[in-house]
């Protein structure tokens, strides 16, 4: 077999050639790998709900609500029990010191918290990570029971009456702001984690929005005293 001459173009076809075997190995490997990725991510999402809005019957995860407020998306896993809503679980995010701190926070029918789950941030480790369990009942920092509309959450270092986790304040702040979003996506109160005011706000269903003819600037819920077809 004679042999290849040392060329740039033999070179970069042996390159095309590695990185075309590449590319179709790594595409196998997510095609087998994609299933059980999204089934573990389900059973994740699942189970976290199940913490936060426990003693529903239904599949909240099933059919979340998508509600657009103020610019930003949430998603609102409604919680039934033999066909009465319970409460809800709403997925809610702030940036921290590090970046990004995500929560799904569970409410009752009014709007009290029942619990939390940190699905993912990007705090320092050892600190910032503290927020998964510095807030649950019984904890330092404890919120459930808590109702961010009649009392907002904030730090004590701000005039609140939640204790920051220690040497971590910044992600204390986040993590109530995500909180307080997630009420006001919840309730359509809005929370002002620095002044404690609450204010009416628009969550809008992200696809469609049907405005009350009574009042043009509040959303229809049905309970207007006008029919929308």
């Amino acid at each position: 077999m004679k042999k290849l001459e040392s060329s740039l173009k033999n070179m970069a076809l042996v390159l095309t050639g590695v990185t075309v075997i590449a590319g179709a190995l790594l595409g196998y490997v997510n095609e087998l790998t994609k299933g059980p990725i999204a089934e573990a991510n389900a059973k994740a999402l699942s189970d976290a709900i199940a913490l936060v809005v426990p003693g529903f019957d239904n599949n909240p995860a099933e059919t979340p609500e998508t509600i657009e407020l103020e610019g930003t998306t949430y998603k609102i896993y409604k919680a039934t029990k033999g066909g009465e809503f319970i409460g809800a679980a709403v997925e809610s995010s702030a940036n921290g010191f590090g970046g990004a701190l995500n929560v799904l926070v569970g409410f009752d029918k009014e709007g009290n918290i029942i619990d939390y789950s940190l699905l993912s941030h990007a705090e320092t480790p050892g600190l910032g990570s503290k927020a998964a369990d510095w807030f649950k009942k019984d904890q330092k920092g404890d919120i459930t029971g808590k109702n961010p509309g009649k009392a907002a959450l904030i730090v004590n270092k701000d005039g609140g009456d939640v204790d920051a986790i220690t040497a971590s304040t910044i992600t204390t702040r986040a993590f109530l702001k995500a909180v307080n979003n997630a009420y006001a996506a919840y309730s359509g109160q809005n929370v002002d984690s620095t002044s404690g005011a609450t204010q009416q706000v628009s969550a809008e269903p992200a696809e469609e929005v049907k405005m009350c003819e009574n009042d043009s600037t509040k959303v229809c819920t049905g309970q207007c005293g006008h029919h929308h077809e």
